[in-house]
């Protein structure tokens, strides 16, 4: 079934207009370590719980219809973390972007990656090549993974091509304009997140798609990520649909 009859069904089913529905949501996928530390568990059990969630949420996004799904994996600030932890951490997603081949390939889903690669480990960078190239003809879902990522480092790296391709003589100073900055970011062809969801009760975008997210809602939940269910995620997108988004200007009376 394709997304829009997916996601027609969806607005049927929680009683909201099609058109209030968010078309790309984007995660901050925060509390895997508290959820460890709670149960007295090593942090890369949190983790590990927490590529679980991924796994249903990106089912359930498959089957709500959504079109874009933004996940905040791992970001530039995490490389400051313990040794331990981000050798753990790298070992699951080795794992998960091999495991999770058969899934996106049965849902149509296709896989982006967001960040720098260079500084990936081999092993890490081998797989994610491989799963977004088995699934670069795939039409349904975007699944947007913002592994080594960071937001003012993607606005460097765009403004960086925009300079080359001036200095070359391939664009115009006034070619240079919001529509041509938003195509040499890293989510180029992506719409921009009409939802951000945050777990763990964070109040702050942590450097997570500071372009991409001027008119986005936020919705900020106390759940933990490894608690995240689908009727969490249900929740955020009910709340979503009942907010009257603006984009700056007054709504006719």
């Amino acid at each position: 079934m394709r997304q829009s009859n997916k996601l027609q069904r969806t607005a049927e089913r929680l009683g909201v207009p099609l058109e209030h529905l968010p078309r790309h949501i984007a995660i901050i996928m925060d509390g895997n370590g508290r959820w460890a530390q709670r149960r007295n568990l090593p942090r890369p059990e949190g983790h590990r719980q927490g590529g679980k969630t991924v796994e249903k949420i990106a089912q359930c996004c498959v089957d709500l219809g959504i079109e874009s799904l933004t996940l905040y994996s791992f970001s530039m600030e995490n490389w400051r973390r313990p040794k331990e932890e981000i050798d753990a951490l790298m070992n699951l997603y080795t794992q998960y972007l091999i495991k999770i081949r058969p899934t996106l390939t049965r849902n149509n889903v296709k896989l982006v990656h967001l960040g720098r690669m260079a500084q990936l480990p081999s092993g890490v960078k081998t797989e994610l090549k491989k799963t977004m190239e088995l699934t670069s003809a795939n039409t349904g879902m975007i699944l947007a993974l913002a592994l080594n990522y960071g937001g003012r480092t993607e606005i460097i790296d765009a403004t960086r091509k925009i300079v080359q391709e001036y200095k070359e003589g391939k664009i115009n100073l006034e070619d240079i304009n919001e529509r041509c900055i938003s195509e040499h970011l890293y989510t180029a062809g992506l719409a921009d997140p009409d939802l951000l969801i945050r777990t763990a009760n964070e109040l702050r975008v942590s450097n997570f798609l500071l372009w991409q997210i001027s008119y986005s809602e936020f919705y900020v939940t106390k759940t933990l990520w490894p608690d995240f269910k689908k009727s969490d995620l249900e929740k955020a997108i009910s709340a979503y649909a009942k907010r009257t988004r603006r984009f700056g200007s007054v709504m006719r009376q």
